[in-house]
């Protein structure tokens, strides 16, 4: 008689999961509207020093709040950066129910294109080698640099080249792909030691399977989950215009996507390093354009400095004479050091880059909180301009209070949304 039921239970589980895929994955997607912010924000407030009045005060509030049982709320202070890509293959569905889970009140989909000019997720339009399973497929010989072996011993010869693209693929065939977590060994002599090369500080245990995402189907998957969106058009790495496609089809077709599905403007963020993107939506998408981002990457130019006004073209006057309303340039220009701590008792203040941007009613989003390495390991470059006065993993939260109390950022980027969003419901930024 038991194992009649046994039977009978075991065979009613495997006719639900083979008739329904829809509902379990409509059941995956509606737990990951459920907050839970796992053990990490806690171990970084833990692991916070103390030699400033103000990082003692911010431990002890959260310590505090971490204790207090209460119950955690999704906030859009918390911006899911790929999703959760400090531990999940980034742009993937597993990520982004993941970001959500860890309260992440938006998400980001960074928008590319394939050869049949689609739309779709990826960070970089020629990344498909690093952050997919291309490599380990038929599809490899289609990459713009495939990968190359001696003839005579088989060993990979050009690890250091190999260069995959959307653009080199159709998006019937970007879907037999999946997503992996980033990161190669450029000096490997074989695919798979090439493909082991996932940074120490991330992990490949929920790598088993990323499920590509189109960016429509991020729009839908967003809004399942009950989250804003950030798309950000990524620059071509092909010559445009790209079979007939300009840069404004291209700008257009991204906002298209989400007036087709019936979002409104006010859930939309759309981004972009290259201001005559975002002019072009300031001049032809006004309602979306309220809140497009202009992502600030002059500093890889010589002839910029984050700290000299100078050299800022456009100033920060010009960019809101433009109609920029938010401006987003990584972390580390919007803080400065004080080693004394006279900045109320912190040694991190806002730097002068984030009182201008203040002055001039710009709002502000900071990037990318949780991508770094530990401190100590190469890859801090998002902390480069607090990484005298910052000594451990923990007093990065000192620079996230910094950010939110008094350059009055509006939100963060973080690849580990749990950390951004346990801070903003312990702290009040007005306090």
């Amino acid at each position: 008689m038991k194992r009649t039921v046994f039977f009978a239970i075991a065979f009613a589980l495997l006719s639900l999961t083979a008739a329904a895929p829809g509902v379990l994955a409509a059941q995956a997607v509606a737990a990951g509207g459920d907050i839970t912010l796992g053990p990490r924000p806690l171990f970084l407030a833990r692991d916070m020093g103390e030699d400033f009045p103000r990082e003692r005060e911010l431990k002890d509030e959260l310590l505090h709040c971490a204790s207090s049982g209460r119950n955690w709320q999704r906030t859009e202070f918390s911006i899911g950066h790929r999703g959760a890509a400090l531990q999940f293959p980034e742009h993937t569905r597993e990520s982004y129910i993941a970001g959500a889970q860890m309260g992440a009140g938006i998400l980001e989909c960074d928008v590319t294109f394939t050869a049949d000019k689609e739309l779709v997720c990826r960070h970089s339009q020629c990344d498909l080698h690093s952050t997919t399973n291309i490599l380990e497929t038929d599809l490899a010989d289609r990459c713009a640099v495939p990968p190359a072996f001696d003839p005579d011993t088989g060993a990979l010869t050009n690890a250091e080249d190999i260069r995959c693209c959307t653009s080199d693929i159709t998006l019937a065939e970007y879907r037999t792909l999946e997503g992996r977590m980033e990161g190669v060994d450029t000096e490997a002599d074989t695919i798979e030691g090439y493909l082991d090369g996932t940074p120490r500080w991330r992990t490949d245990l929920y790598a088993s399977s990323g499920t590509l995402m189109t960016h429509a189907e991020s729009i839908e998957l967003f809004r399942s989950l009950g989250v804003k969106m950030t798309p950000e058009l990524k620059a071509p790495a092909v010559d445009m215009p790209f079979n007939g496609m300009s840069q404004a089809d291209y700008a257009q077709k991204m906002i298209d996507e989400y007036k087709a599905a019936g979002v409104a403007p006010a859930d939309v963020y759309p981004q972009s390093f290259n201001l005559d993107d975002v002019q072009y939506w300031i001049d032809n998408e006004p309602a979306f354009a309220e809140q497009a981002v202009y992502l600030d990457g002059r500093y890889a130019r010589d002839d910029f400095d984050h700290a000299d006004p100078g050299t800022w073209t456009p100033d920060m006057g010009e960019l809101a004479d433009r109609g920029v309303n938010i401006l987003a340039p990584p972390m580390w220009m919007l803080l400065a050091t004080d080693a004394a701590g006279g900045g109320g008792g912190s040694p991190v203040v806002p730097s002068t880059y984030a009182e201008h941007a203040r002055d001039a009613g710009l709002d502000l989003i900071a990037w990318t909180f949780e991508r770094s390495a530990p401190l100590g390991q190469d890859g801090a470059w998002y902390h480069q301009t607090t990484d005298d006065v910052i000594d451990t993993d923990g007093d990065k939260l000192l620079s996230l209070d910094v950010l939110a109390r008094d350059v009055g950022v509006i939100g963060v980027f973080s690849d580990w949304p749990a950390t951004v969003t346990f801070y903003d419901n312990c702290v009040d930024p007005d306090a």
